[in-house]
C-alpha cells in the first residue's frame, strides 16, 4: 500500500515537472523567434533606401534579418508603424513626428538622429529669383512643417515678408508682404519635384529631385543649411519599442559602417550631413 502510494505521488510529481518543462520549452523558443524575427524598417520612397539595403546586407552578415519596407508617401509609414506592421520607420525629422503625433493621435518617439538633408529652392525656368514675373507659380510642400520651411526659404530669397518671429511652423498666413504677387501652390513634398515643368519655382528636396531626374539636385537657386539639427531624418519607434536590441543594433551598423557612409555619398555628395 505504501508502496502504491509513493508510486502515484512520484508519478504526479514527474508529470508536472514535465509539464512545467515543456512549457518553459515554449516559452523559450517563443522567446527565441521574438529575438530573430526579421526587424522591419519603413521608408518613405528616397535614395535613402540604398544606404539602407547596405546597411541591411550587413546586418544579415551579423546575424540580423531586416526586411526594408518602402513607402511612397509620408502618411502610410507612421500607420504602418501605429499597426505594427513596421518596427521602426526612417523618414521624418522632429517638427513632422511632433506635428504627426499631434494629427494622428500617435505617441511615437525619436531613439536616434540620422541624416540632414539640404532643401532648396528650384526652377527649369528662370536662372535668378529677378527673373520672376509678376503672379509666377511657386509650389511648395502642403504639410504644416516643410511648408513653413519652403515659405522660410522664399523670405530668405527677398521674394515674401512673413510675419516677426515666424518659425517653420509659418502658413500662407504669416504672409505680409510679397511684392511680386506670387501665386503659392501646396503640393505634397514628394510630388514637388515633378512640379517644375508646371510652375516657375518650386520648394525641392534633392532626393525627391533626383529620383524625378526632372533637373540636377545641385542647382536650387537657393539652399537651406544642413546645421539645424532639428531637420534630421530620425529614427522612430513605438514607445514600447525603445529598448528593442534589434533596432539598436542596425542604427549602430548603420551609424559606423564605412560602406552605408559611402553609399550615403554617391547618393547625395555635399548635399547630406550626419547628425549623431
Amino acid at each position: 500500500m505504501l508502496h502504491a502510494v509513493f508510486s502515484a505521488r512520484f508519478s504526479a510529481g514527474r508529470i508536472a515537472r514535465l509539464l512545467a518543462a515543456a512549457v518553459l520549452g515554449v516559452a523559450l523558443l517563443n522567446g527565441a523567434h521574438a529575438d530573430t524575427a526579421p526587424l522591419k524598417v519603413g521608408i518613405s520612397t528616397s535614395p535613402q533606401i540604398e544606404a539602407l539595403k547596405v546597411a541591411a546586407k550587413e546586418a544579415k552578415a551579423q546575424g540580423l534579418d531586416v526586411k526594408i519596407v518602402e513607402f511612397t508617401d509620408w502618411n502610410t509609414p507612421n500607420a504602418a508603424l501605429a499597426n505594427k506592421d513596421i518596427d521602426v520607420n526612417y523618414f521624418q525629422h522632429i517638427p513632422f513626428l511632433e506635428n504627426a503625433n499631434k494629427q494622428g493621435g500617435y505617441n511615437f518617439v525619436s531613439i536616434a538622429p540620422g541624416t540632414i538633408m539640404k532643401i532648396g529652392l528650384y526652377s527649369k525656368k528662370v536662372k535668378s529669383f529677378s527673373e520672376l514675373k509678376d503672379g509666377a507659380k511657386v509650389a511648395i510642400a502642403n504639410d504644416p512643417v516643410n511648408g513653413g520651411r519652403g515659405l522660410l526659404l522664399l523670405q530668405r530669397a527677398g521674394l515674401i515678408t512673413l510675419k516677426p518671429g515666424a518659425d517653420y511652423r509659418a502658413t500662407t498666413h504669416d504672409i505680409v508682404a510679397n511684392p511680386k504677387h506670387l501665386k503659392i501652390i501646396p503640393l505634397e513634398a514628394s510630388q514637388l519635384a515633378r512640379s517644375l515643368d508646371d510652375v516657375d519655382l518650386a520648394q525641392g528636396y534633392p532626393s525627391f529631385i533626383k529620383l524625378a531626374g526632372t533637373t540636377d539636385p545641385n542647382s536650387a537657386l537657393l539652399f537651406d543649411g544642413t546645421e539645424n539639427k532639428i531637420f534630421a531624418i530620425q529614427w522612430v519607434v513605438r514607445p514600447d519599442s525603445v529598448n528593442d536590441p534589434r533596432i539598436r543594433k542596425f542604427i549602430s551598423i548603420y551609424q559606423h559602417s564605412p560602406a552605408v557612409r559611402k553609399a550615403l555619398d554617391n547618393a547625395f555628395g555635399s548635399l547630406y550631413a550626419i547628425a549623431w
